[in-house]
């Protein structure tokens, strides 16, 4: 009940106001996971004026376009970052040696494999975990808060922070104009949302951000919001 008044309560806050109260009232080691689409942009610009060195957990899934690899690679280098490349256990060759090509056969596994898990292990050293998620990308992110408490699969929580959750597709390319940060080429091509190359296609005609992704199949990796499979086996 605490942890729902108090996001209710940044709600209302500016997102670089939000940032500014998790780090003065929170002495846990922060991060952020950036796949360096325009709404985590937002995020880390905002951050990195705070926390230079903030760690920048990217998971590198080894099925990025082309143009994500050398605009991380970019970003990083022109702003110094602190970046973190997170990979799966097992290489893409190796993976669809032993399962086949996951990503058309099942993609929750593909995505648990080469996503979710590594993400979370990788989250293991921190305590505060910042994302650029927002309530507008999809019907099933509505409910996102700016606060939420995430337990990874090894049983520790950490404090996981959406300050940009209440914005706008607007909100984020204002920001970004108004100050001077670069955006992935792959907006000018139309891409709303850009995860790993073979699951990701131009968005459907009146479909939100993300129906672009995974050929209709699914809106999420498992992430931010369970797969289907993850679903199934927590029931």
């Amino acid at each position: 009940m605490e942890d729902r008044k108090r996001s209710h309560e940044l709600n209302r806050l500016p997102a670089e106001e939000i940032i500014d109260r998790i780090l003065a009232e929170n002495s846990g080691v922060p991060c952020i996971s950036c796949s360096f689409q325009a709404g985590g942009m937002v995020v880390l610009d905002m951050l990195r004026k705070r926390v230079p060195r903030i760690p920048v957990l990217f998971v590198d899934t080894g099925y990025h376009f082309a143009e994500i690899y050398a605009f991380r690679d970019r970003i990083a280098e022109q702003w110094g970052l602190n970046l973190v490349n997170v990979v799966p256990k097992q290489s893409v060759a190796e993976q669809e040696s032993e399962f086949g090509i996951l990503n058309q056969t099942d993609p929750d596994r593909c995505c648990r494999l080469r996503k979710v898990e590594p993400l979370f292990d990788g989250l293991q050293p921190y305590d505060i975990w910042f994302t650029g998620l927002r309530r507008a990308q999809s019907s099933m992110r509505s409910g996102v808060a700016v606060l939420e408490d995430h337990e990874l699969q090894a049983g520790k929580t950490l404090l996981k922070v959406n300050p940009i959750a209440a914005w706008t597709e607007n909100q984020v390319w204002r920001y970004t104009l108004e100050n001077g940060i670069e955006f992935l080429p792959l907006y000018n091509d139309g891409y709303t949302s850009i995860g790993c190359q073979p699951c990701t296609s131009l968005p459907v005609p009146g479909g939100d951000g993300r129906s672009g992704r995974w050929g209709g199949k699914k809106t999420e990796c498992g992430i931010h919001i369970l797969a289907k499979e993850e679903e199934r086996c927590r029931c």
